[in-house]
């Protein structure tokens, strides 16, 4: 049964035999899945009551047991503006689940316009558009039913450019940059003082409302005709430009404008771009181009190709028209995305977060600032450029002060500025020389390419557990650069950067981003923040080690991180902001501390900051004791609801497998010389689970702990034993495919590592899964340490080292053993190998296993792995027979 942490009550329902066997969750694959979004609908979509009208809407002929409490708590909980956090295993149809709720509450309500989902793993944004289809498709074919919802998946610019698909930027152009050139030099073009008329030259599928019509759309149906291919362009000069399987009725080539409209020297434009002001920003394509109007890149992307559209556009005016939008965590938590979705991020949305274990940390990192040294140089250099103009004669000095006047910059600003970036990168390089030479005494000495670790290093600019000023920031002000001048230093940027466009100055600007960060640099407190240099290895060869302005660049790539320790508050204003909604994953447990570091319970209780004393017992949407009413926040885990004789639940009661009691692994040999008991003790658990029938997961709390168990494997095993390292996603990829080939295996990886969660081992191709250790991550890395502190500060120094490491290191270990038993028919092991997984041992994690784990793992020690397993395999032999 589900536990709900909120409400303290347990709900019955009919059996789950009762239930469908067609929904699933995006990584269980029972059927094939995917994601997808849908338009607004007319009043008479607003009658009935979602409570029950939700069924109508769903997918399948029954829903299983959890998935309806699911719908229903997400319904009752979004009728009053709040939020689900809801676990399930593979199985529980939180997909459908989350997409049906959403749907009735777009259906059945005044209160919400749209749905928006956000997941950051591609297969799960592929199974809401799959499921989202199914739910159409059952629609359309009840004339009953209410209207299909329209829905549209989003992708990134780079994916949707045909110039940048096609390689035909110049390779130091990246595609988002030239992108936004182009698309200034085209409104440019555009722009009408006296316009021939307001209404679009060409037709749109959907039209748009823009506020206030800047642009001639004649102008830009000249510039469209302009760069149209005749026959005898196509033959003689160049071919159309061909992407996505589609042909445009452009060339391959960029068009410059005609001279009537660029003068002596016409600036490129982007015809894709044009088209779309012809149209008044309306699209030529609609959600009809997709399946069960479900839109995704492969269908809007050729469509508007083939109509001369600009891709990325076209995108903007589905999501804008859509019913459901289905993107990934940047799109809604990273400030350089979220522009594209901002229009639609309000109270009349209804939030699905997929994956929610990973919100922390994928935030913490989104909102985390890097800016390079080699960016601090163009800056630098950006600022010089301006500077030289203004010297040149006093017409260019009047040229650049004018334009410097609209942002009320003076030219003295530009040139402290360009002081300032100087003075920086001379003093990140000494202070990098500084850490290095007591590191890495003799690194001076002959190649530095030899001397230094293969790894990233941090180079902390105060002491990671007390928040105080960096070195930086100390060094600065004695050299005279104040708050003032860090706060003046966004503003330079962006006059900067105008300056250099509206003069036509042959370079890309960046010193409008770099002053950006600049800005906060000075302005963000240090208790939350940590501030470091990031030495990138990224050894130099050729040339490009030559062409260094010192020796340590031929190893590393400096820059300056300011690094975001504590999210918590961020992702509290976000949810905020929206209507209500759902956050979901499979690993959400301790649900209690989810809310907490997730935001939603100082949302809960109408609080900045996390509940304490009284209020932390008050009911949920209960007013706070200042008064202030919170938002309804409930919890729910839902257990796994597959046959329990198909699989065996294990926990190995084995010594902790902690740096101190196992050892160096490079110092020992794989077969045992020079081993300790513990890793006798492992090594028994590991050759006992491995020679299961099929295919056996290993994982390991780091990558050097699973070369050595593969080393031992490979030994002691008759089968073939493959090896994950650290490498590039096609290495992973590779391997992954000769895991599933056929033919029983093992695979060792890292439970860090990316084969642990978001793949789908369904079938047959994972029989045993095998999780050794807890895999906390490095606890002496000042990143790290400065997050123990931020959460003790937040959460209290008891629960910091729990909440910040613990309880994301079981959640690790949980998906991996999530990977085994994808379905109903699906037989297989699941082993946690180490004591501190049973409870009541010292530094226990069996609390922050979910409810239905804690009761289904059976504890044992290793001496009877074998007889178990061997009964375990030889039941469903004979039950099969």
């Amino acid at each position: 049964m589900p536990e709900d942490r909120s409400a303290g009550e347990r709900r019955e329902g009919p059996s789950e035999s009762e239930r469908q066997e067609g929904a699933d969750d995006g990584e269980c694959q029972e059927e094939p899945s995917d994601e997808s979004d849908r338009g607004a609908p007319g009043d008479e979509a607003h009658s009935g009551d979602p409570s029950t009208a939700w069924r109508e809407l769903f997918g399948f002929d029954e829903p299983y047991e959890s998935q309806a409490d699911a719908v229903e708590r997400a319904l009752a909980v979004g009728q009053r503006g709040g939020y689900l956090a809801m676990e399930g295993p593979c199985g529980t149809g939180k997909t459908m689940a989350a997409l049906t709720a959403g749907a009735a509450l777009v259906r059945h309500t005044r209160k919400y316009e749209r749905v928006v989902v956000v997941t950051p793993v591609k297969q799960q944004r592929l199974q809401f558009v799959e499921d989202l289809r199914t739910m159409n498709a059952r629609l359309a074919a009840d004339e009953d039913a209410p209207d299909p919802l329209d829905g549209v998946a989003l992708v990134g610019k780079r994916d949707l450019c045909p110039y940048g698909r096609e390689g035909v930027f110049p390779d130091d152009a990246s595609t988002h940059d030239r992108c936004e050139d182009l698309r200034d030099a085209t409104a440019d073009l555009v722009e009408g003082d006296r316009r021939s008329g307001d209404e679009p030259i060409a037709e749109a599928a959907i039209a748009a409302d823009p506020d206030d019509i800047w642009w001639d759309p004649q102008l830009a149906s000249d510039l469209v005709r302009e760069a149209r291919m005749d026959a005898q362009t196509h033959r003689t000069f160049d071919s159309a430009l061909e992407t996505a399987g589609a042909e445009s009725p452009y060339p391959r080539s960029q068009p410059h404008a005609p001279e009537s409209m660029g003068g002596d020297d016409p600036p490129l434009y982007c015809p894709f771009e044009a088209d779309w002001f012809a149209r008044n920003k309306g699209s030529p394509v609609d959600f009809s181009v997709g399946t069960d109007r479900v839109v995704t890149a492969d269908d809007y992307l050729p469509a508007s190709v083939e109509r001369g559209t600009c891709p990325h556009r076209v995108m903007g005016v589905l999501l804008e028209n859509a019913d459901v939008v289905v993107g990934n965590y940047n799109h809604l938590f990273d400030p350089s995305s979220r522009p594209l979705v901002d229009s639609i991020l309000d109270s009349s949305t209804f939030l699905v977060v997929d994956e929610a274990h990973r919100i922390e940390e994928r935030v913490r990192d989104l909102l985390s600032d890097r800016v390079g040294r080699a960016t601090i140089k163009r800056a630098r250099n950006d600022c010089a450029t301006l500077v030289s103009r203004a010297r040149q004669s006093d017409d260019h000095k009047a040229q650049v002060r004018d334009r410097l006047a609209t942002h009320d910059v003076p030219l003295a600003a530009i040139d402290r500025a360009r002081e300032f970036y100087d003075d920086l990168l001379d003093w990140v390089d000494e202070r990098v020389e500084s850490y290095l030479d007591e590191e890495h005494r003799d690194w001076r000495v002959g190649d530095p390419r030899e001397k230094f670790p293969e790894r990233d290093v941090e180079v902390p600019l105060r002491d990671p557990e007390e928040p105080e000023p960096d070195e930086l920031t100390r060094w600065a002000e004695r050299e005279g650069y104040d708050g003032d001048h860090w706060r003046s230093l966004p503003t330079v940027g962006a006059a900067v950067e105008d300056a250099i466009d509206g003069l036509g100055l042959a370079r890309s600007p960046v010193c409008a981003p770099v002053g950006a960060v600049m800005g906060r640099w000075w302005e963000r407190g240090h208790d939350r923040y940590l501030r470091e240099i990031e030495l990138e290895h990224s050894p130099k060869t050729g040339q490009a080690a030559e062409a260094v302005d010192r020796d340590y660049q031929r190893v590393y790539t400096p820059g300056l991180v300011l690094f975001d320790c504590m999210p918590t508050e961020s992702l509290r204003d976000i949810f905020d902001a929206l209507g209500g909604g759902v956050l979901m994953s499979a690993t959400l447990s301790p649900l209690d501390v989810f809310t907490e570091v997730s935001g939603l319970e100082s949302l809960r209780t109408g609080t900045e900051g996390g509940p304490t004393g009284d209020d932390a017992d008050e009911p949920q949407g209960a007013p706070t004791a200042e008064g202030d009413a919170g938002r309804p926040v409930e919890t729910r885990s839902y257990p796994l609801r597959f046959p329990a004789e198909n699989r065996a639940s294990w926990v190995v009661d084995a010594e902790p497998f902690t740096a101190h009691n196992r050892g160096d692994p490079a110092e020992m040999e794989p077969l045992g010389e020079a081993w300790n008991p513990t890793r006798d003790e492992y090594a028994h658990a590991l050759r006992s689970v491995a020679r299961s029938p099929g295919n056996v997961l290993v994982a390991m709390p780091n990558y050097r702990e699973a070369e050595w168990a593969g080393a031992y494997l490979d030994e002691a095993v008759d089968k073939p034993v493959l090896v994950d390292e650290s490498s590039s996603n096609e290495a992973t990829e590779e391997l992954k495919r000769d895991f599933f080939a056929g033919g029983g295996k093992v695979l060792v990886t890292s439970t860090r590592g990316t084969l642990t969660e978001g793949v789908d081992y369904d079938g047959e191709k994972l029989a045993a899964a095998l999780v050794v250790g807890v895999p906390l991550v490095n606890v002496g890395s000042p990143r790290i340490r400065a997050v123990r502190r931020a959460y003790a500060d937040e959460f209290g120094e008891d629960d910091a080292f729990e909440y910040a490491l613990t309880v994301p290191a079981v959640r690790r270990a949980r998906q991996a053993i999530g990977r085994v038993i994808r379905g109903t028919d699906e037989v297989g092991v699941r082993a946690f190998v180490d004591r501190r997984y049973t409870a009541g041992v010292r530094h226990s994690v069996n609390e922050y296993l979910s409810p239905a784990e804690r009761e289904e793992f059976v504890r044992m020690t290793a001496e009877f792995l074998d007889d178990q397993l061997d009964r375990f395999w030889r039941d469903r032999e004979s039950s099969q027979a």
